[in-house]
């Protein structure tokens, strides 16, 4: 089973250039060492919070990089311009 990890967060709008190329930037590095990151969906929500959710092959995958976090230095730059963040892991029971 695929394993998702989601965030909601919000970004001041003056960051928000910023945050997208800090954050394409922790993609990139992540994959280069956890290939099983399969795609990442960040969504604007109505009342301008964010939603960004990560999509895993496995929920050992997701986990590996998670433990592995700490040694990428794009993670604490990215997520410094974000307020309010909150984390949930989850796996994926039907997809259609």
């Amino acid at each position: 089973m695929s394993a998702v990890r989601s965030h909601r967060y919000s970004v001041p709008e003056a960051d928000l250039e910023e945050f997208l190329a800090r954050r394409t930037s922790l993609i990139a590095t992540i994959r280069e060492g956890h290939p099983g990151l399969i795609r990442t969906v960040l969504v604007q929500l109505e009342d301008g919070t964010y939603t960004d959710t990560w999509h895993w092959e496995s929920g050992e995958q997701m986990g590996a990089a998670l433990a592995a976090l700490p040694t990428f230095p794009e993670a604490p730059l990215t997520m410094a311009l974000t307020k309010d963040a909150t984390a949930l892991n989850g796996r994926v029971i039907d997809e259609r």
